[in-house]
């Protein structure tokens, strides 16, 4: 609409309040007020923003298709991470820290690959530590069909922890950078003010078993979603990708140590089926049963005579071609049978 203009000399008109009137619930009437006002009701996740958690989830380059899944799937379960474009495998990681800074950005996720078939995650605080190296093992996620469970998108977790997280000191370390982490800030603006489903941290054989599982409204069972993997801790360290070594597992075995054991054990079955052939070989040679030589053996043997060697020092003769006359062709010979 156009915007009115008065005209010069003329009084201006009164304003007039277009805003319409807050209706309040009974009991709260206000007096002098025409007619009844009710307030609206607050939003459920009005609160304020403390827990200014941000972390950054990307890779290095040569993942496969499975790692690049599970980054989106813990991107989608996690509303307060920050996406990132690869990094180069000849950048030192000491340069993540950089990127993480430019992000603004305090816990990273690094997810590294090496030799296109063993993936290391990093988790890190940034910049000044501590960071966890761990072989990621076991991968599953959310795409494939054995998970039945769902949940909505931004809602928060409840972390659950193995009891032997409070035993040792560097579980209990890899508990408080877990919870950091994994654990969505209350009233973030991307985040939905519900609680329905659970990150579960487990131990068994030395190694961290991640699960996502879903409670049912109905029941409270829980149901598996997924993304989930297995964490085999390799070591921690006091600074943000690198530093003075904090622990050290001594349970680990190095991926290409694991494919060598392998190898040598395939190597070794062959090597003794090989010798168990040679020994059955060598049984069956010695078993044989030995038969005494019989005197009336001989007897009936008459050796034939010897032939006086005759050295031909000139070819043969060659032996006259004759041809018969009498020989028939083939067509006569099969004219004959026909008749």
């Amino acid at each position: 609409m156009a915007a009115y203009k008065r005209k010069r000399g003329s009084l201006a008109e009164p304003a007039i309040n277009t805003k319409k009137a807050k209706k309040q619930p009974p009991g709260t009437q206000q007096e002098g007020a025409a007619g009844e006002e009710f307030t609206v009701p607050k939003p459920v996740s009005a609160g304020k923003w403390k827990n200014k958690e941000r972390v950054l989830i990307f890779s290095s380059r040569g993942i496969n298709f499975r790692t690049r899944h599970l980054m989106q799937d813990l991107r989608t379960l996690m509303p307060h991470t920050k996406a990132e474009t690869k990094m180069d495998r000849k950048d030192k990681l000491f340069v993540v820290n950089e990127v993480c800074e430019m992000k603004n950005c305090n816990k990273c996720i690094y997810f590294e690959a090496k030799k296109k078939q063993d993936l290391y995650m990093w988790l890190s605080n940034s910049p000044e530590g501590p960071s966890a190296k761990f072989l990621v093992q076991n991968i599953h996620t959310l795409a494939e069909l054995k998970m039945s469970g769902n949940c909505l998108k931004g809602s928060r977790p409840i972390l659950s922890f193995d009891p032997a997280f409070d035993r040792d000191p560097h579980y209990a370390l890899l508990k408080e950078l877990l919870t950091q982490i994994f654990g969505t800030p209350r009233y973030h603006p991307r985040s939905q003010p519900f609680v329905d489903h659970v990150f579960t941290f487990s131990i068994a054989d030395n190694r961290i078993w991640f699960r996502n599982y879903q409670v049912i409204e109905e029941d409270a069972a829980l149901v598996e979603i997924g993304p989930r993997f297995v964490l085999n801790l390799i070591k921690i360290f006091k600074g943000s990708f690198g530093g003075p070594t904090l622990y050290e597992n001594p349970h680990y075995q190095s991926p290409n140590m694991h494919r060598r054991m392998i190898r040598m054990a395939t190597a070794a079955k062959v090597k003794e089926k090989q010798q168990v052939k040679e020994l059955q070989k060598m049984k069956k040679e010695e078993d044989r049963p030995v038969i005494p030589a019989d005197p009336t053996e001989s007897v009936f043997y008459t050796p034939a005579e010897e032939k006086p060697q005759t050295i031909e020092t000139e070819p043969p003769a060659p032996k006259p071609k004759v041809k018969r006359k009498d020989k028939q062709f083939k067509r006569q010979r099969m004219a004959k049978k026909r008749m």
